[in-house]
């Protein structure tokens, strides 16, 4: 999440109780109204929410989400499996975007996560609610997540109840490489800690007759924080998220979706896929969104951003006192 000084509307929760939500997305199979889809309120959340046309990524691989906080449909034989929920409001914007694909919320088995902040997270407990879908998420996000709220050495904690989203109860934790499996697709996922204790990256193959790619959902390894944190305070930090951008520079990457589609300009690519108007999965080589290359720049840029994050604590620390 890129960190951003949330307000809260004082009335949000009063308004969502008093007032009955449009509809968006009954077509897809939603539940009555409910407080986990009343909105919150952010410098950036009117932006991140803009409604995004589904699009097809690859074979049953399909982008969901919204204009700035991604999600991403996986269809197989035995139902789909949809990966983040962006904010609470966002839920009715995916559900539509099901429904524009011919598809149901209802059939979705699995949500998974990327990690357990509110532009992410935020919807996650709406769409189980609507789908009867299992969560699952690494074991530092699902203690998150079951509480509605970051941990105390999440890098944004400091920001305090402006962090807090709808708990979602019950979540599946998933170990280092565990995959889930449906309809004969495997998802795995890959701790990817740093943006959060708790954050992962996804991945999984999908196929256009005999062409299959890699797909990944990469984490976001952003490092920002609320005021006064330092991610130089411990060397460990600084290993443990050196250790998660080299995780993702190393993963086998056809297709990137990061959490955030603008960090990996994936919308660009859709438009230049549609200018060549590719049609068949022979298109496949020619395809804009297909960039083997794409994770190894996604993390040489949050390298670069790691490192200028470090060298800016430096150049912060107090300096020490003269000896006496």
């Amino acid at each position: 999440m890129i960190a951003s000084w949330i307000v809260r509307a004082a009335a949000a929760a009063a308004l969502a109780a008093t007032s009955k939500p449009a509809a968006p997305g009954a077509a897809g199979g939603l539940a009555p109204p409910s407080t986990d889809t009343a909105p919150i309120a952010c410098d950036s959340c009117v932006e991140w929410n803009q409604p995004q046309v589904p699009f097809r990524l690859f074979g049953n691989s399909s982008y969901v989400g919204v204009k700035g906080l991604s999600a991403v449909l996986i269809q197989t034989s035995a139902g789909s499996i949809l990966i983040d929920g962006g904010l609470p409001q966002s839920a009715a914007l995916i559900a539509d975007n099901f429904h524009a694909l011919g598809r149901r919320l209802k059939d979705v088995k699995w949500i998974l996560i990327s990690h357990a902040h509110y532009d992410h997270a935020g919807g996650v407990a709406a769409l189980a609610r609507m789908s009867g879908a299992r969560v699952a998420a690494s074991p530092r996000a699902a203690i998150a997540l079951r509480t509605g709220m970051v941990e105390d050495d999440d890098p944004q904690a400091g920001f305090g109840e402006r962090m807090r989203f709808p708990p979602v109860a019950n979540v599946v934790e998933l170990r280092d490489g565990a995959s889930v499996r449906l309809g004969g697709t495997a998802v795995t996922i890959h701790h990817t800690p740093g943006h959060t204790p708790g954050g992962a990256t996804w991945t999984w193959r999908s196929c256009e007759g005999r062409r299959c790619v890699d797909l990944v959902y990469a984490d976001s390894l952003n490092p920002v924080s609320a005021p006064g944190f330092r991610f130089s305070a411990t060397a460990a930090r600084v290993r443990q998220f050196e250790s998660s951008i080299s995780t993702v520079r190393g993963l086998k990457c056809d297709i990137l979706v990061a959490a955030h589609p603008t960090f990996t300009s994936l919308f660009e690519k859709q438009a230049a896929r549609s200018k060549n108007k590719l049609r068949k999965p022979s298109d496949a080589d020619t395809d804009p969104l297909i960039d083997p290359e794409a994770c190894r720049r996604y993390a040489d840029e949050s390298s670069s951003k790691l490192d200028q994050r470090l060298r800016e604590e430096l150049d912060s620390r107090p300096s020490s006192p003269p000896p006496k």
